[in-house]
C-alpha cells in the first residue's frame, strides 16, 4: 500500500535549475571560471555544495569553499522570487492529501533554501517531513537523506514512491529502494532510466505516473 510521496527539491518540484545556474556564473565569475549548460550538469548538477566547490576552485581552502557556497545560495534566493510549482504538483499533492499519502521532502540544498523555496512555492505546509542536506551526514548520491526520510515517517521503502530529476538523486534514491520517478527537466527519459529511474515524466500530469498511483493506492 503506497503511504508516502518523496519528492527532491531543486528541478522535482520546481525547476529551478536555471536560477542555480545564472547563482553560480555571478559568484564564479571573478574567479574566471564560465558557468555553461555543460559544465552544470556534469559538474553542479545534483552535486553537494561541498563538492561543487572543491571541484570549481580546488586551488582554495575548505573555508573558503563555505564562504562562496554561503554566497551562491544567497544569491540563488535573490533570483528565485518568481518560481512556480512544476506543472501538476498541487494536484498531486491535493491527490495525497485525499487519500491520506504523506509528504516529505529530500533535498541536498540547505534548510535556508528549501524554506524560501516553499514558501514561495505556496507548499512549505504540506511537507510531514523535510529532509535538508544539514541533517545527514552524506547527502546525495549516498542513500542517507532518504533512509532519514523513511525513518522519520515510520515507513518501508516498499511503501513510498521517490520523484528525482538527478543522477546523483536517482541513485540515492534507488540505493535506498524506493521505486523512483525520474523528472525530466535536465535529463532525458533514457539518461533516467539508464542511472535506475522506474518511470520518467516531464510534469506531474503525466499518465505514465498516474496509472502507478492508481494501483498503488487500492493495492
Amino acid at each position: 500500500m503506497l503511504k508516502a510521496l518523496i519528492f527532491d527539491m531543486d528541478g522535482t518540484l520546481v525547476h529551478s535549475d536555471p536560477v542555480h545556474l545564472k547563482a553560480f556564473a555571478e559568484i564564479l565569475e571573478p574567479e574566471g571560471v564560465t558557468i555553461d549548460d555543460d559544465l552544470y550538469r556534469s559538474s553542479i548538477i545534483g552535486h553537494t555544495n561541498e563538492a561543487i566547490f572543491a571541484s570549481l576552485l580546488p586551488h582554495l581552502p575548505v573555508e573558503e569553499h563555505e564562504a562562496y557556497a554561503e554566497r551562491k545560495e544567497a544569491a540563488f534566493r535573490r533570483l528565485a522570487r518568481e518560481l512556480r510549482p512544476l506543472e501538476g504538483l498541487v494536484e498531486l499533492l491535493d491527490w495525497a492529501d485525499c487519500h491520506g499519502v504523506r509528504i516529505a521532502l529530500v533535498t541536498n540544498a540547505p534548510v535556508l533554501n528549501a524554506t524560501h523555496i516553499l514558501d514561495i512555492l505556496g507548499i512549505i505546509d504540506r511537507f510531514e517531513v523535510k529532509v535538508t542536506i544539514e541533517q545527514v551526514e552524506r547527502g546525495k548520491p549516498d542513500p542517507m537523506p532518504y533512509l532519514t526520510a523513511l525513518e522519520r515517517l515510520g515507513i518501508q521503502a516498499d511503501e513510498a514512491i521517490a520523484f528525482e530529476d538527478s543522477p546523483s538523486g536517482m541513485r540515492a534514491a534507488k540505493a535506498a529502494g524506493l521505486f523512483s520517478f525520474g523528472v525530466l527537466t535536465g535529463l532525458t527519459g533514457d539518461e533516467m532510466r539508464e542511472i535506475g529511474a522506474d518511470g520518467a515524466i516531464v510534469t506531474f500530469h503525466d499518465r505514465a505516473l498516474w496509472e502507478i498511483l492508481e494501483h498503488r493506492a487500492t493495492s
